[in-house]
């Protein structure tokens, strides 16, 4: 069972597209979420200065007129604003990743065993090897960020590399290779970019609540609280977006690791030694969808309805996946 050179370059172009959808979709969200503000701001100014105390038709007509003609007026700043937090991630997003997993790089000198293994996969496909870092965690995980050649990366905890063979370590690095050689991994990166700015302004907005912020005056309260179920519903769309892409992925990589190695038996043994082993006290949530395994604190979580809220699909049915290959 093979992917393919069409598959996968089928699948990069799909990865490609899903990433500027996600672009575009960014301020759209903004713009939906600033109509949604206005119309009831608009709307509530008119049932003040009517003295009605019923929500109407008109007060609709009204409220949706004067957002619309609102949102015109501010979408070049929203534009602007996502613009500039895009720009800032983007050439910042390796500082800012390697400070949320605590990451140090390391050297060919240091690790050659490590390098040897990636350099002989990466000449196999024709691309550059990406840096090598490492975390200094007893805990079994991997993953893969950047989001060009420039800035590729792969980590590995430092008890992966101790508790794995060298078998077991090669499926893995080779895991994270599909994700940079895929693009997904540029792919995710944008898609948490996108959801830490819905964050980011949810719990500003909340705290200007909490502190008195929402004014009543000329219908600012409700607006507040428009605004907030607006950004509350775009950042449960934008998460289920996030998540149903992180779990795509690791059957994808999963399969690519397998295609580079010739090896199903050590990315299965490797995913076995790695279940229940995974977890990393201190590192950020929001990262933890990059590794290359994110087991859910509670078992129900792993089927049924919950499941839409894992990042990755359970590690025994990725290992059951892979048995076809052997």
């Amino acid at each position: 069972m093979a992917i393919g050179s069409v598959g996968l370059k089928t699948h990069i172009w799909n990865n490609n597209i899903m990433s500027m959808a996600l672009l575009a979709m960014f301020p759209a969200l903004f713009i939906f979420i600033s109509w949604v503000t206005l119309t009831v701001a608009g709307a509530a100014e008119y049932l003040q200065e009517t003295n009605q105390n019923e929500f109407t038709f008109d007060a609709f007509k009204i409220g949706s007129t004067f957002g619309q003609e609102q949102t015109i007026l501010i979408s070049p700043y929203i534009f602007a604003g996502v613009a500039v937090w895009f720009a800032i991630a983007w050439f910042f997003h390796t500082k800012m990743i390697r400070r949320l997993t605590h990451s140090n790089p390391i050297t060919r000198s240091s690790h050659p065993k490590l390098y040897n293994m990636l350099e002989n996969m990466c000449i196999s496909r024709g691309i550059p090897v990406p840096s090598l870092e490492i975390i200094e965690s007893s805990a079994l995980n991997a993953y893969a960020s950047g989001l060009n050649n420039s800035n590729f990366s792969i980590t590995l905890t430092s008890g992966l590399i101790a508790k794995l063979n060298d078998e077991e370590v090669e499926a893995v690095m080779a895991h994270e290779l599909t994700h940079i050689l895929n693009r997904d991994v540029r792919l995710l990166i944008i898609s948490i970019i996108f959801v830490g700015i819905i964050s980011t302004l949810l719990e500003l907005v909340a705290r200007g609540m909490l502190r008195g912020g929402g004014s009543n005056r000329k219908g600012g309260g409700a607006a507040v609280i428009a605004g907030l179920i607006a950004m509350v519903i775009a950042y449960l769309f934008a998460t289920l977006i996030r998540l149903a892409i992180s779990r795509k992925r690791e059957f994808m990589a999963d399969a690519g690791a397998v295609e580079l190695t010739k090896n199903p038996e050590a990315m299965i043994s490797a995913l076995e030694k790695i279940s229940g082993h995974d977890k990393i006290d201190h590192v950020d949530s929001e990262v933890k969808q990059m590794f290359i395994e994110n087991s859910p604190k509670f078992n129900f979580m792993k089927s049924g309805i919950f499941s839409i809220f894992m990042t990755h699909p359970p590690i025994e049915k990725r290992i059951e996946v892979l048995k076809n290959f052997v």
